[in-house]
């Protein structure tokens, strides 16, 4: 009798700004970027979510290409990301995230835009969910999606780093241009 076949998931922690963030990878691509202060069984949580079978391995140096990334995107050198994502979600999440790396680098747009681009502008609740469910932050530019007016809204990084995030790319995007 065969037995199943369990997952590997690489993962590592990341600077960030008086903080770490968890980051995580299968052998297809980034699967998952963490929170500010984020415990560890919080991360290992959402990581079983995702994929049931996995068991985590740190591996600062399988990671290595991704943190990379992420770092030059937090240091303001980098404006998008040619790394691999392993992301799985609802046919609708998936549509809004798609939606989601669509929003030029240090532009916004709001909930109710998001809908309008996927075609279903009375679902902006239901877009606002499928956002909080994004598992790789930056890389699927959620904190670009603002409120209507204008406003922060909820970021599951948290609004601090949602503000600090649109601050980096709005200083970077006038020296690039």
């Amino acid at each position: 009798m065969q037995g199943t076949r369990r997952q590997e998931i690489a993962w590592t922690k990341l600077d960030f700004y008086k903080t770490e963030l968890y980051v995580a990878a299968t052998e297809y691509g980034l699967c998952y970027v963490g929170t500010p202060d984020q415990a560890f069984e919080e991360f290992e949580m959402k990581i079983k979510k995702q994929f049931p079978e996995a068991f985590l391995i740190k591996d600062r140096e399988a990671l290595q290409r991704y943190t990379m990334e992420l770092a030059e995107f937090l240091e303001g050198g980098r404006r998008s990301f040619s790394v691999p994502v392993d992301v799985k979600g609802t046919p609708f999440q998936e549509e809004v995230w798609e939606a989601l790396m669509a929003i030029p680098y240090g532009e916004t747009c709001s909930y109710g835009e998001i809908a309008e681009r996927i075609n279903k502008k009375s679902a902006v609740r239901a877009v606002g969910t499928a956002i909080g469910a994004n598992p790789v932050l930056m890389v699927i530019p959620c904190h670009r999606v603002i409120g209507k007016n204008g406003s922060m809204t909820g970021y599951r990084g948290g609004i601090e780093m949602k503000q600090l995030l649109l601050e980096l790319e709005r200083e970077n995007r006038r020296f690039l241009s």
